[in-house]
């Protein structure tokens, strides 16, 4: 991540135009503005009037054709209030207290079972485990059966690592092992990657997901009781919501947590003093978590759409120009973070944006916090003598717009 080029923009050019160049098959773009501080950041979130999620949905990276831009705005996270919040309220139904607490007891479990398991190996890849607990906890709110939960993993990984050979075509769930309910939908997995014009196939379009939706729509002709596909069904979506609102849910509910656990974990071992503080002091759990999540941004920005002409930090910016925020400069503004580029599981108050800010903030923020702990929690306290693998260096994941770990290995 480039830190300090973000530190020296925020002092210099705190909203600043970057060129878009092709990148491999990918065709360049027209350029977008950068917003790097903390207090322009959260000024853009909270201004949907200003800068909109609709216009041009939520990727910097434009959709290829105006039927993808249709598909995207469909999306709750491609929406702007009042729309936002209909749909918005589905979700959150889904993460009532006491749902979560419910949840949190599960969680605690699987966490239990995860850490047990790997204990007497001495050694693990720990994104394997990490990539298990969220996936899990999705199945159980989903409703989807056991046997096919590898398929939530590969649909992440075409989504979010679609800049990364190791992902891009994701394909590991055993076909022999899902339900009929599974190998049907694969059967509709795209094999052309290519759009017609002989670009890259968009991997957030309908085409590209179509096994995906396939399957949900299948899941939700028989939906588990009290699952997130049958609220869904019971609030009347259309097809095409509903289709987004499984993506939202099976992709971006797992992204966070796949990117914020190994990359939470990496932080506190390289940084050894504060895993020996943390180690010591259970207590300082709650606030660790955000200091790792401010630290290491699963998320690096996110793209709006200027609604009209604006002035923001001194620039003018016009209507329909793209506006990027980056979290993972805001996280480092030295204006709100004291020594920001230094990890401090002690921090308090802790400002930072990983789960974006106004209408759009995480609605699953309370869940992913609930899962990270118990996880972290239980590495901390039960593999003694936890450090880095020296002689595997972690692997990062090649994505602009994911702060991802593809591998890490840890030893105890």
């Amino acid at each position: 991540m480039p830190y300090d080029l973000f530190r020296e923009l925020r002092a210099e050019a705190p909203v600043c135009w970057v060129e878009e160049p092709a990148v491999g098959d990918w065709p360049a773009g027209p350029g977008y503005w950068a917003v790097l501080r903390h207090a322009d950041v959260k000024h853009v979130l909270r201004s949907p009037d200003d800068f909109s999620s609709h216009l041009g949905a939520t990727q910097i990276r434009d959709p290829d054709t105006v039927e993808d831009l249709d598909f995207a705005r469909t999306m709750m996270l491609n929406q702007d209030p009042p729309d936002h919040s209909r749909l918005r309220r589905v979700v959150a139904a889904a993460f009532t207290p006491r749902a979560l607490h419910e949840l949190a007891t599960a969680i605690e479990s699987r966490a239990a079972e995860l850490v047990a398991g790997i204990r007497p190996l001495g050694e693990v890849d720990f994104v394997s485990i990490a990539a298990d607990l969220p996936v899990w906890t999705l199945a159980l709110i989903l409703g989807v059966p056991e046997q096919d939960r590898q398929l939530l993993v590969d649909w992440s990984n075409r989504v979010i690592g679609y800049q990364d050979p190791d992902y891009a075509q994701s394909g590991t769930a055993d076909p022999s092992r899902l339900t009929d309910m599974g190998r049907a939908a694969l059967e509709h997995r795209p094999t052309v990657l290519t759009a017609p014009d002989g670009r890259p196939l968009n991997p957030r379009s309908r085409a590209a997901l179509a096994d995906m939706f396939a399957y949900a729509h299948a899941l939700a002709e028989h939906p588990p009781p009290g699952s997130i596909v049958a609220r869904m069904r019971e609030a009347g979506l259309s097809a095409i919501e509903f289709e987004t609102m499984f993506f939202l849910f099976g992709v971006a509910g797992n992204e966070t947590l796949r990117n914020g656990l190994p990359g939470g974990l990496y932080s506190l071992l390289i940084h050894a003093d504060q895993y020996r503080t943390l180690s010591l002091r259970y207590d300082l759990m709650d606030a660790a978590m955000e200091e790792l999540l401010r630290f290491w941004p699963p998320v690096v920005h996110f793209r709006r759409t200027a609604t009209r002409n604006v002035m923001l930090a001194g620039q003018r910016i016009r209507r329909g120009d793209k506006v990027v925020v980056y979290h993972a400069s805001a996280n480092r503004d030295e204006s709100v973070f004291p020594e920001p580029d230094r990890l401090d599981v002690t921090r308090t108050p802790n400002d930072h944006v990983s789960f974006g800010f106004g209408p759009h903030f995480c609605v699953g923020a309370r869940l992913a916090r609930i899962q990270m702990s118990a996880l972290i929690r239980r590495v901390v306290t039960e593999l003694p003598g936890l450090e880095l693998a020296s002689d595997v260096p972690p692997k990062r994941l090649v994505s602009n717009f994911q702060n991802g770990l593809k591998e890490l290995h840890i030893r105890w």
